[in-house]
């Protein structure tokens, strides 16, 4: 089990060191592309003088309540549009439209509409994440088998009973696989934010060093947003072989 988690992190670890001997070598321009000892060398000295963990637990804080307000809207919306033709009407055009609306052209709108505190940044957040997790659910629930629906009801399983006991559990694999996506959304979506008028927050440490053109800062925001997304895809992960441990696929279990 340990090998087969370890296996996801060996072609970066090649990469990096690839890209080590790129930069040692002379085949890398340090002004353009920093090496990696010298991004660990950044690294530690953001993290010395307070800069890195600082706004590292103000970007987690945000993508966290970002992602429980689409989580917990997304799963409703999902439920109302999924259970019933009417909720579909209503709920589904709707989301669809707001889907294809770019993030960068909501973000002064939402400044202009919330201020520049929190607010527009959580929102930014939670909008982003909230379609990958609407849309898997949805496609999810309308998945179930109608025969399972039919043989519950022949059971005599009142409506709560059957959403609890068939529908959800039917429909888990493909909200799962939702919330993974959701997640790298929501950072990608954090970037954004934390670039508009924010003032804290690792996107903001980076608006900060391109003032100062220091390539290395950049980079290492980029690197803990990566590594966000890769620890957050694992975490998933790691619950989706808890969670699904009933399903079995080519005799194996997940």
């Amino acid at each position: 089990m340990v090998w087969k988690e370890s296996r996801r992190f060996l072609s970066p670890v090649l990469l990096v060191l690839f890209w080590q001997i790129a930069s040692a070598g002379g085949f890398v321009s340090a002004r353009i592309l920093p090496s990696p000892a010298q991004l660990a060398h950044t690294a530690w000295g953001l993290i010395k003088d307070g800069s890195l963990p600082t706004n590292l637990l103000v970007s987690l804080e945000r993508a966290s309540i970002g992602f429980g307000l689409a989580l917990g809207i997304g799963v409703i919306l999902a439920l109302i549009s999924g259970l019933s033709r009417l909720g579909e009407d209503i709920i589904d055009a709707p989301l669809q439209i707001l889907r294809t609306l770019p993030a960068l052209a909501l973000a002064p709108l939402f400044i202009l509409w919330f201020g520049i505190g929190e607010e527009p940044k959580i929102l930014l957040v939670t909008l982003g994440a909230l379609f990958p997790i609407y849309l898997n659910l949805h496609k999810g629930i309308r998945s179930i088998d109608p025969k399972f629906l039919e043989m519950s009801r022949t059971l005599g399983l009142s409506r709560s009973q059957i959403i609890r006991e068939v529908v959800l559990p039917g429909a888990l694999p493909d909200l799962l696989l939702g919330v993974r996506y959701a997640l790298g959304v929501a950072w990608l979506m954090l970037v954004v934010a934390e670039q508009v008028n924010a003032e804290s927050g690792i996107g903001h440490m980076m608006m900060d060093a391109e003032d100062f053109l220091r390539t290395d800062i950049i980079l290492v925001g980029l690197i803990v947003y990566g590594l966000l997304g890769l620890i957050s895809d694992w975490v998933v992960r790691t619950g989706e072989r808890w969670l699904l441990a009933w399903q079995v696929d080519g005799g194996k279990r997940v």
